[in-house]
């Protein structure tokens, strides 16, 4: 077994051979193209269950329930929040290449359940899957981008890297909008996932390790001040970047109120337009603008982020999602408008927020301990996913669908409040 670690052996950065390992997008822009490719296919993937999964529920299965239909969100969540968590403690043992390899192969059966699952607690567990693939094959890329390009382009690491992944989810939302209403809800618009499951396996097995690059930042790196020589323990690391640091703090709520109102609307805004009259290939425009103008907008914020800083963006960004989410409630009596304009809002205001968060941890997370400040700032972020859905059926049943839309409104701008207290940026080192 071929192992790594952020603190163990590491192949020697030092080298006067022409092939030496350097820092730099444009030194690694090989791999770097490789590995946003790979993130589209995993983005692709989730992408499957944007428009169609909520409906399945209802229309398929019969669920009653607003709950029950949003379970397989829960599912999703908090099996790829622990699976985030689990993947930093993973990487200071096992190569990163080896847990993209794995997180694809335990992605294997979700296209195949989704299309011909025989009740609807086999798209429950199907999630649980699909949670893990995407807790291991997107922390895997977006750690492996960040081992590639060192500090200095960091931000406009992550907004390629998040770009590339939500395109993917845009376009396959959009997609299986399309198929379904032509062929129905299954199963050919889950089917589609098998040719993303065969290519992002099959270019990861292209993709190259980056520990020589992480070893060579370490080596430019001063070590941790007051801290043991292989870095803070992932104890002390989790509490750190939960609450003990401030800024790493307003990080992590941030990202798990910016995914409980991405988790809320995914299962929300298929019931709520429905309700109102629109049929499913509007419904797949709406759920498609969004993550496509959030992966488009991320490449600007994360260059973006470089040069102004992180906590700019977050603040702007929570506070125009809030707005969005307003704005879906206003226009409701013009579903389609409202649907259009607030996937706009919510897809620019997250791509304002994506970059720059991951950014801002990577900045207060030394190397010997980022992966894993990395893993413990994910699970906050995907947890928010299984919140916001407990949150939505909850509210959904007791209040209605539009007093859930407004409650993520209150919470989203709260957050961003929050974050304009405690965040605080810090220079980056070139």
């Amino acid at each position: 077994m071929v192992r790594g670690s952020t603190t163990g052996q590491l192949p020697s950065p030092v080298s006067s051979a022409p092939g030496a390992v350097r820092l730099g997008l444009r030194e690694n822009r090989a791999q770097f193209v490789l590995l946003v490719v790979v993130t589209a296919a995993v983005g692709a993937l989730v992408g499957l269950e944007r428009t169609t999964v909520p409906l399945i529920g209802t229309e398929v299965f019969g669920l009653a329930g607003n709950l029950a239909v949003f379970s397989f969100i829960v599912a999703f969540g908090l099996a790829k929040a622990l699976t985030n968590l689990a993947a930093g403690v993973l990487t200071a043992r096992f190569r990163r290449r080896r847990l993209l390899l794995a997180g694809w192969l335990i992605g294997a059966p979700v296209p195949f359940v989704l299309a011909w699952a025989p009740s609807w607690w086999w798209i429950v567990a199907a999630n649980v899957l699909l949670g893990v693939n995407q807790g291991l094959t997107w922390s895997m890329t977006v750690n492996m981008k960040i081992d590639l390009v060192g500090p200095a382009r960091r931000g406009l690491a992550t907004g390629l890297n998040e770009a590339a992944g939500y395109v993917a989810v845009g376009a396959t939302a959009l997609l299986t909008g399309y198929l379904a209403t032509r062929y129905g809800l299954r199963p050919a618009p889950e089917l589609v996932g098998v040719v993303f499951l065969a290519a992002g396996l099959g270019l990861s097995l292209r993709v190259k390790d980056t520990a020589a690059h992480l070893a060579l930042e370490l080596a430019r790196h001063p070590a941790p001040e007051g801290g043991p020589v292989g870095g803070p323990s992932f104890r002390e690391t989790f509490a750190r970047t939960s609450w003990r640091d401030r800024s790493l703090r307003g990080a992590s709520q941030a990202g798990l109120v910016n995914n409980l109102n991405d988790g809320l609307t995914w299962g929300v805004f298929p019931l709520l337009f429905a309700d109102h009259g629109l049929g499913v290939a509007a419904i797949g425009l709406i759920k498609g603008l969004y993550p496509l103008l959030w992966g488009i907008g991320q490449i600007p914020a994360g260059h973006l982020a470089d040069r102004i800083g992180r906590k700019p963006l977050v603040v702007t960004g929570m506070l125009v999602q809030a707005g969005a989410l307003l704005l879906a409630l206003a226009l409701l009596d013009r579903p389609l408008l409202a649907g259009v304009l607030s996937a706009v809002g919510l897809g620019l205001g997250t791509a304002l927020v994506y970059p720059a968060l991951i950014a801002s941890v990577s900045d207060h997370a030394h190397p010997s301990w980022r992966a894993h400040a990395l893993g413990a700032y994910r699970f906050w972020r995907d947890i928010g996913y299984a919140a916001g859905a407990l949150v939505a059926g909850v509210l959904a049943d007791a209040l209605g669908l539009d007093a859930t839309v407004l409650a993520a409104a209150v919470l989203t701008a709260a957050s961003g409040l929050l974050a304009a207290r405690w965040m605080t940026d810090r220079p980056v080192r070139h």
